[in-house]
């Protein structure tokens, strides 16, 4: 079993910063994918950004490219997302998610077999 635990959600002004972490535990972090998703309500869950197992690839959402930064530590099993210019629009709950996950399919929502319990965020315009 992989536990997932997300930290470093709160309320922000626009145009501030946040970081969340999630820290992995179980089987073996490295061998995982990790991507965070993100939900507002009515809305589905949708991706944000995603790493690969080693680090080397990145992937990021239109919404939050230039502004949204992934990366894992696979040491420390972590990975973090460093949002900076946050808007109203990124008010949302984040999950952090782990699997393996083909390149193709790192902005899916069902491929990830691991989830955490997200944490809020909350960005004031």
């Amino acid at each position: 079993q992989v536990e997932l635990v997300e930290s470093g959600g709160g309320l922000e002004q626009a145009g501030g910063s946040l970081r969340l972490s999630c820290a992995v535990s179980g089987r073996t972090f490295i061998n995982y994918a990790m991507g965070w998703f993100r939900q507002a309500p009515g809305l589905e869950r949708e991706f944000v950004a995603a790493i690969s197992w080693s680090g080397g690839k990145t992937y990021y959402a239109d919404s939050v490219k230039g502004r949204f930064t992934i990366s894992r530590d696979n040491a420390k099993n972590t990975v973090a997302l460093q949002m900076n210019s946050l808007k109203a629009d990124d008010t949302a709950a984040y999950y952090c998610a782990a699997g393996n996950v083909g390149r193709s399919d790192y902005s899916r929502v069902a491929p990830y077999d691991y989830w955490g319990q997200g944490t809020q965020v909350t960005v004031s315009s």
